[in-house]
């Protein structure tokens, strides 16, 4: 069983106001959540106490929501709230990522889910960005852009031919034919280089540095930056990286910046790598996890940094679960 969330607002008190308003709410939460009204087990409204002329219920049964069990309820008078609101939670039976919705006014409740948003994520390797940025983009069901792993693509291409990766006018050229596309198949990213799906491919031990060493160039930056804000402008993403709030999207609405001590991030990268089946050695990884950091940190272009207005939080001794809710918690103080 799921809930699902609802909220609207109406422009005065009277019964056919919330007639109306009810109904839209209703049936936008059926559409798309892609329920039926025999799924919905229950629903509970309450309604702010500047309503008195009719129940926000009696209007759901009228509006033909027969089969479910109805509950209406009157919320404390809040200074300083929204006036005239109708809020709603549906139990529904069903296996499904709940899709919540807000109306009318009710949309300032929740701007990160009636508006395009644009979360930006920042911190080095093992830090724990792409995992909080996919469970994030799951619980706001909106698109993962994985900016990562299209650098790792670059670095994957030179690799391929042979290209020196300490030749900036080598790569350079290498980005002239480079055909990279993101492309997104039952909601995951795939990486698509030269007509190949390589999105396994690049997550090797032997790229991982070499994506490090191509994306200090300009060439390769400018490139990436490009295809990356292409696609934040036009729908709500989170992006992950070492440049996205300083850099790629200085105007991104949330900004964080995550780390974590070199040795709990070389503990990730070796279990994750290990589970993979590659054979790894921790103290190489480690000393490669700190280079790593000395040359992101200190390229001449975008390198890693926190942005001004990021919120750092340090994962070393945190869940996943845990750096969720708290980012969740800060997104839902700014909004």
């Amino acid at each position: 069983m799921v809930v699902i969330r609802g909220a609207t607002t109406i422009a005065e008190d009277n019964a056919e106001e919330i007639r109306k308003a009810v109904k839209e709410l209703l049936l936008q939460i059926e559409s798309r959540n892609g329920i039926s009204r025999d799924e919905v087990v229950s629903m509970v409204f309450s309604s702010t106490s500047d309503i008195h002329s009719f129940y926000p219920a009696k209007a759901a049964r009228e509006a033909g929501f027969e089969s479910s069990a109805l509950f209406s309820a009157q919320e404390p008078e809040i200074d300083g709230g929204l006036k005239l609101c109708i809020r709603v939670m549906l139990f529904v039976e069903k296996n499904i990522t709940p899709r919540h919705v807000y109306l009318g006014g009710a949309k300032v409740l929740r701007k990160d889910l009636s508006g395009k948003m644009n979360i930006a994520i920042d911190g080095p390797a093992g830090s724990g960005k792409s995992t909080v940025a996919k469970a994030l983009a799951k619980e706001y069901s909106i698109l993962y852009l994985d900016t990562g792993a299209m650098y790792r693509a670059c670095a994957l291409k030179a690799l391929d031919k042979g290209t020196n990766l300490d030749s900036e006018e080598e790569i350079c050229e290498l980005m002239r034919d480079l055909r990279l596309t993101v492309e997104y198949e039952n909601g995951m990213q795939k990486t698509v280089l030269d007509g190949k799906d390589v999105s396994e491919e690049i997550r090797q031990p032997r790229v991982s540095m070499a994506a490090s060493t191509v994306s200090k160039y300009l060439s390769v930056r400018l490139r990436m930056a490009e295809k990356q804000r292409e696609v934040a402008s036009n729908m709500s993403c989170v992006l992950d990286g070492r440049d996205i709030g300083t850099f790629v999207l200085p105007d991104a609405d949330f900004k964080f910046f995550l780390t974590a001590s070199p040795q709990v991030r070389a503990n990730r990268r070796f279990d994750e790598l290990t589970a993979k089946g590659y054979t790894v050695n921790y103290e190489e990884l480690k000393d490669e996890i700190i280079r790593r950091d000395e040359q992101d940190s200190t390229r001449e272009i975008a390198p890693l940094k926190q942005a001004e207005d990021a919120v750092r939080i340090d994962t070393s001794e945190m869940t996943i679960a845990q750096v969720i809710a708290e980012m969740k918690r800060r997104i839902q103080e700014k909004i």
